[in-house]
């Protein structure tokens, strides 16, 4: 027997739409969540244009002329835009009567292309029991008609099995919310033996053994460990009917401070040159559907949520820095930097928000720009909700930075904080090191 899709009834339009507006095909990216006994598609989202079709100078019109690459792209870039909960689900093509015998062999290709870009990026890794079909759906432009398929990613082998496809309305209008802040205080070695300090390799290095931490973390929720197959909190039946809470923000998680017996290993001695330190507090959010579901769910939603927006912000700081500094640049020239703050933005009819990213001098309008070219969606500033706030007060927030990098009590540190600091020939004689903060 196939899987099943409940799909949001808006999809159903925004197909149509599409199917009108672009011919001889479109692509795109179906986002929603799996779960054992049912998958929800709560978004469909076209593969944007390249520049020369923007111009009008170019139109594809064969199958053969899919810029995997360019998918693969947009969904690494979506990607970063889910909430913990969410992911990319899948991939539609509609296409004209002429190309549809050949529109399920390009979807195939695409979907086991993204899936091996998507899982590159990732620092956790899928359970056993996940589910890993994705579904490929196949709209004829002239009849509507609707084909849906899915694979499975794990299974380079795998063959087409055939799907049903059910619109629904108000689909994730009371899907479950949970909020968690997230203290981070990461310390990266750097080897005195290593060939160079490059920024990103170490703090990669940092990121997957911090992530084990959290995957092996304990969540408390409202102050409780829960069971793993019991019922969210608000889930719970009474005369026939499931109640709902939609928000659960009383979220703890506890890191071990140790490894366990059956992780000793020999300690080392090693020479270090500097250290790379990332602090902060991060705004994890995640969410989940509102058919029965289990703690377990949520609490590897939302793990994975405080893994990727980590990870997310490095590498959006890595492509900062290569574009305004240069691929070489990725050094210790500067002291500090300070990671993007993290926003998020609700869509029509549904519970759920979508997440971004922005610097501290990025305006609302490139933040709009994106939405509408990744996502397909018109954002208003009011709908732009900013998790975290920078420290804009008298307070500087980098004042105590000379006692973390600076070996000698320097006024020009103490009086101007860490904007000076990669001036100070005081911190230069004593080590490399670098601060990232995150707020």
């Amino acid at each position: 027997m196939g899987r099943t899709y409940y799909v949001e009834e808006d999809i159903g339009q925004y197909l149509s739409d599409l199917s009108t507006k672009f011919k001889p095909y479109v692509t795109g990216l179906l986002i929603g969540q799996c779960s054992s006994q049912r998958d929800y598609i709560i978004r469909a989202v076209r593969t944007p244009p390249k520049e020369e079709q923007k111009e009008g100078n170019t139109s594809p019109s064969k199958l053969e002329s899919i810029d995997e690459e360019w998918i693969n792209a947009h969904a690494s870039q979506v990607s970063r835009m889910l909430p913990g909960g969410l992911l990319v689900l899948g991939v539609f093509i509609i296409a004209t009567p002429e190309l549809s015998k050949d529109s399920q062999n390009a979807l195939r290709k695409i979907i086991f292309s993204i899936e091996k870009s998507l899982t590159k990026r990732r620092l956790w890794k899928p359970a056993e029991e996940e589910v890993s079909d994705r579904a490929a759906l196949q709209v004829c432009s002239a009849t509507k008609k609707i084909v849906c398929r899915t694979y499975d990613v794990q299974d380079p082998k795998s063959s087409a099995k055939p799907a049903d496809w059910k619109y629904q309305s108000a689909l994730s209008a009371s899907w479950l919310s949970l909020d968690c802040t997230v203290n981070v205080n990461i310390h990266i070695p750097l080897l005195a033996t290593s060939p160079n300090h490059d920024l990103e390799k170490n703090i990669k290095n940092g990121l997957n053994r911090w992530s084990k931490q959290i995957e092996d973390s304990i969540f408390l929720i409202n102050g409780q460990i829960k069971d793993d197959t019991e019922l969210l909190e608000g889930q719970k039946k009474l005369r026939g009917n499931t109640q709902y809470s939609t928000q659960i923000s009383d979220i703890k998680v506890l890191t071990q401070l140790s490894q366990g017996s059956s992780h000793r290993s020999t300690a080392t001695v090693q020479v270090c040159s500097g250290s790379i330190n990332l602090k902060g507090a991060v705004k994890c959010r995640a969410y989940v559907h509102n058919n029965k579901p289990k703690v377990k769910e949520a609490v590897q939603a939302l793990k994975r949520d405080i893994i990727n927006t980590l990870n997310d912000r490095c590498e959006i700081l890595f492509e900062d820095l290569i574009i305004n500094e240069g691929p070489h640049k990725k050094n210790f020239e500067r002291v500090y930097h300070v990671l993007p703050q993290r926003l998020f933005v609700p869509f029509a009819g549904s519970s759920v928000m979508l997440s971004d990213y922005k610097f501290g001098d990025e305006a609302a309008g490139e933040i709009q720009e994106r939405f509408v070219e990744m996502l397909d969606q018109s954002v208003q500033d009011e709908d732009i909700h900013v998790a975290e706030e920078l420290n804009t007060g008298k307070q500087n927030p980098f004042k105590n930075i000379k006692s973390l990098l600076c070996s000698e009590h320097c006024n020009l540190c103490a009086k101007y904080g860490a904007s000076i600091l990669k001036f100070c020939g005081s911190f230069e004689r004593e080590r490399k090191s670098t601060e990232i903060f995150i707020y």
